[in-house]
Order: C-alpha cells, then structure tokens, then sequence
C-alpha cells in the first residue's frame, strides 16, 4: 500500500520532488505548500492539491513523508517542524549551514522517533556508479586517487543560490554531491582538507572551487566545480596502481587502459617537439588491454523506495546521519581552509 507525501518549497527541486512522487510505485503525493502564494496557484493549475500554510500540510494525518525543497537557511526550521508533526523528513542538499544545525535536527528526530535524512540523488548517477564498480571489483587494482569535475559556463544561477545569507554558493550547491560521491568511492575516513575559490562571476559567493582531500588511508580525491569553463575538463579520472579509468563526459561510457606487464624489454624513445623521451614514451597492446565499461543500470527513484522500506523498518535510510555529518563537516572544513589558506585537520 501507498504512503503519502508531500513537499514544501514548489521551485526547481521541489517541482522535481513532485513530479517523481507524481509516478511513484511507493508513495502518493498528498500536496504541496509553497510561501510564494503564485507557486502554490501553479500547482493547482497543474492538478496538485496546494495547502493553504505550511501548519494545514503538517496536521495533515494522512502524511508519513515530507519532503522539503526550499533554500538552504531555512531547511532546519521546517525540518524541525515536520519532525515535531510527526512525519519522517527528507531535506534537500547540503541539508543545512552547519554542523550545530544538523546536530539539533538529528537531536530532534532521535527524539520523535522519525526518521531524518538528506536528498543525495547524485548517487545514483550512472558515471559515478561506473567509477565505484571499478573501484569496488579491485580490476585495476588498489587506486590512488580520483578527480571529478563538473564544468559549466554560464555562472550561477540568478536565484537565491547567489547570496550568501541562503546559503548559495557552488561548494553548497554541487560540492556536497562530489564529496558525497568521492567519499563512498575512496571511503569516509578524511584527514585533511584543502580548498580554494573563485569569485568570476560573483563576488559574495564561491561560483567555482578547488578541493582536495585526503584520506588516512593515503587515497587522495581532488574535487572541482567551475561555472566558467567553456572548454569542459573530463567527468571523472582514477588512477590505481594496475590502471586508469576515465569518464570524459557524463553521457559516455567509462574508458579503462589496465596494465598486463610493467616492464618492457625494450621501449623505443619517441621524439616530441623539441627531443627525444624514453620517460614518456607510450604504452602497446602487448603490455595494456584498453576497454570500455558498459553504463551500470540505474533508477534514481529507489532513493524513495529505500525511505518507504526504512519507515516500515525493512532497511537502513540510504544516507545516514553520519554520512551527512562527514559530508558537512567536509564543507565546513573546505571554508576554514579557504580563510586561511592552508591546509586543514579533519
């Protein structure tokens, strides 16, 4: 049987919460409720039942889900609400502005019994399923670091996600997935931070950055958001010590060079512009095999299924606290380093 949901904040992810709860296997959309008094008369207009306030959609005893999709500074109050009426609350990305905020929302759900968690859809992207399978299946052996990046042009956007006092800004915006996806790839065991911004096409906020973290395992991520790139950087890139595995671009499949033999008997110098290298000179098919990995199968609608399993308590949240609790203190961590420009303790 069906449980009912509903979303609060009818903008571009809460548009999206909707339309998938729309076509939900799991869940049936109770309504929305939005401040903007015109969103909520769009929603009518697009047959989704609009609650007069947010206190009429939180008595609603109908609802066991909520799902809220409203800028970032104001996440912790509505959650606090919702958790308080007795529903179980999804927030969206980077779930708040601090970690003393995210510990009184944890507080609050331990405390009613209800389960509290953060929309990180971005796990179940196709390139970076494909990068954790490789990771995983140990094919190019133990790796050594991974980088990822997601190049736009066209600056932020023109919403809230430009002040700061919203929490706007790409760290907050695109940050919190890549260091979601980097972290359960290479593992959740941080141990330094270093970090720098740019400020292009904004001054308040960060528009683009620079992240690298280490592990206390030795593996190393290095994270990139850049809104003026107009010449895009590859998607993904991983080194191991028995290969290499490169996804140019989100829509392409992954390319793997794995090496069979690490020594050659006799490697030809090749001349570049100005010399001749030995050093650099390339690899054969007699010591790589070169293939391609099939784009894993991927349905990002079983974030919901698993929120519908756990409320019946048949499975874990997806994201659990502690994860979002490392994924945070990442981002906080990440705006230390930028003030200070070093390098810092995890």
């Amino acid at each position: 049987m069906k449980k009912f949901a509903a979303v609060i904040g009818y903008g571009g992810m809460g548009g999206w919460h909707t339309q998938h709860l729309l076509k939900s296997d799991v869940f049936e959309l109770a309504g929305i409720y939005d401040i903007k008094k015109e969103r909520c008369e769009l929603a009518e207009k697009n047959g989704i039942h609009a609650y007069a306030s947010r206190e009429e959609l939180l008595a609603d005893p109908r609802i066991e889900l909520v799902t809220v999709a409203t800028p970032n500074d104001v996440h912790e109050e509505i959650v606090v609400a919702a958790l308080k009426a007795g529903k179980n609350v999804i927030s969206e990305k980077p779930v708040t502005l601090s970690l003393d905020s995210l510990e009184r929302m944890i507080a609050v759900a331990e405390s009613c019994g209800k389960l509290f968690t953060v929309h990180q859809n971005r796990r179940f992207d196709v390139d970076y399923l494909a990068m954790k399978q490789i990771h995983d299946s140990g094919e190019i052996g133990e790796v050594i670091n991974l980088e990822s990046r997601i190049h736009g042009s066209r600056g932020i956007p023109s919403d809230w996600r430009g002040e700061k006092e919203h929490g706007g800004g790409m760290l907050y915006d695109w940050g919190i997935h890549l260091i979601d996806q980097a972290l359960m790839v290479l593992g959740w065991d941080v141990d330094t931070v270093n970090c720098r911004f740019d400020h292009i096409t904004n001054e308040e906020v960060d528009d683009g950055f620079q992240l690298d973290i280490r592990l206390k395992s030795g593996k190393r991520a290095y994270i990139e958001v850049g809104t003026y790139n107009f010449i895009a950087m590859p998607r993904f890139y991983m080194r191991a010590k028995k290969g290499t595995a490169l996804i140019t671009d989100w829509r392409e499949e992954t390319q793997v060079v794995k090496c069979k033999y690490w020594h050659e008997s006799d490697v030809i110098p090749v001349e570049t512009a100005a010399g001749l290298t030995k050093t650099m000179a390339p690899r054969d098919e007699v010591t790589t095999d070169t293939y391609r990995v099939a784009r894993p199968a991927s349905d990002v609608h079983d974030y919901y299924r698993n929120m519908y399993a756990a409320i019946d308590g048949k499975a874990t949240q997806l994201v659990t606290h502690e994860q979002m609790r490392i994924d945070l203190k990442v981002i906080m961590k990440a705006f230390e380093s930028v003030e200070s420009g070093m390098t810092v303790k995890f």
